[in-house]
């Protein structure tokens, strides 16, 4: 039977997350929740909804309906409030990257979660991909030895793709709080390590449109001896994959892999000493892999892979690039 659920939150991103919970039947969105009505009436009406599945605060959502869970796609300020308050309700919670705005309040979501016994994670989906998966398993072998160094470029001119005074361009820290965290998670995924300390340098060059830093610089430092240097803008061209182009170096050779193309699986790449590896065949990547990976943990009554808990690592570690960025000296963890 499918997992009932209650979607809440449609900007751009939320009203994108329709065509994943329509497209896997382990799931059923049974309300929608927004707070200004021409979202609200987009949203029941991508979902084909009866005007009572359409609700303008969460409270009314959980009073009126049978939901089990809640799907939180909301702007990022909303993420934590959101959260607990489905948890206070006993609804299990999945949730958009970051969990919260503060280390503090993601951990105040987290013991909610434990606290109510119910299933918290995080939509880190970027782990859902053949390449990556491909990554931690080689990895996972010893495929490279002992680790020495990992490279990250990520680059996107992200002023073709969004008109003038677009509000994207004004977020804080776009760069590092929407995209990199998924790159330092990636990182924490593929390799099973976690940082001991992050330095970062954020600009905004000459003619930007963005408010706040676009491109950053950010070297971190791995509890198991790695260093990983990364390269981000928001600006550059030529383009990469979302997921970035990575170069790892051990003492057996090198890997590089990339991943998610944003149109289908053709950009999975992953290469060991010079020779193409055979990829996984995933048959939910992405966001459907989210979904998918949810309802079974709610099933099951498992930790999902990105749980509240086990996602603290990788908002950590973007919190801190941020601090450091600020700061002018490298964040320990």
């Amino acid at each position: 039977m499918a997992l009932r659920l209650i979607h809440a939150g449609f900007g751009g991103w939320g009203l994108d997350w329709v065509r994943h919970t329509t497209s896997v039947p382990e799931v059923r969105v049974v309300g929608v929740v927004d707070p200004r009505p021409a979202a609200l009436e987009a949203a029941r009406a991508r979902y084909a909804l009866p005007v009572a599945a359409a609700f303008a605060s969460l409270g009314d959502a959980l009073a009126a309906t049978d939901a089990e869970a809640v799907l939180v796609t909301a702007p990022a300020a909303a993420h934590a409030p959101l959260a607990l308050e489905a948890l206070a309700a006993g609804k299990h919670v999945l949730v958009e990257k970051p969990l919260a705005e503060t280390l503090e309040a993601a951990r105040a979501v987290v013991a909610a979660a434990e606290a109510q016994g119910r299933v918290l994670m995080v939509s880190q989906n970027y782990r859902f991909f053949p390449a990556p998966l491909a990554v931690r398993a080689l990895l996972a072998e010893g495929a490279l030895g002992a680790l020495g160094s990992v490279y990250v470029d990520f680059r996107f001119p992200m002023p073709r793709l969004l008109p003038a005074g677009h509000p994207y361009f004004a977020l804080r820290d776009p760069l590092l709080l929407d995209m990199a965290i998924h790159h330092f998670d990636l990182l924490r995924f593929t390799l099973r390590q976690e940082a001991g300390a992050v330095s970062c340098t954020a600009w905004n060059p000459p003619g930007s449109p963005f408010a706040h830093p676009a491109v950053a610089a950010v070297t971190v430092q791995l509890r198991g001896g790695a260093v990983m240097s990364y390269r981000g803008s928001w600006l550059s061209n030529p383009r990469t994959n979302w997921a970035g182009v990575w170069r790892l170096e051990g003492s057996r050779g090198r890997l590089t892999w990339t991943s998610r193309n944003g149109r289908d699986l053709g950009g999975e790449a992953v290469t060991l000493r010079g020779r193409r590896v055979t990829l996984p065949e995933v048959a939910h990547p992405g966001r459907r892999g989210v979904l998918v990976a949810f309802a079974e943990a709610v099933a099951t009554e498992q930790e999902p892979p990105s749980s509240g808990r086990e996602n603290l690592g990788s908002l950590a570690l973007t919190l801190g690039a941020v601090a450091a960025a600020a700061a002018g000296r490298a964040v320990r963890f």
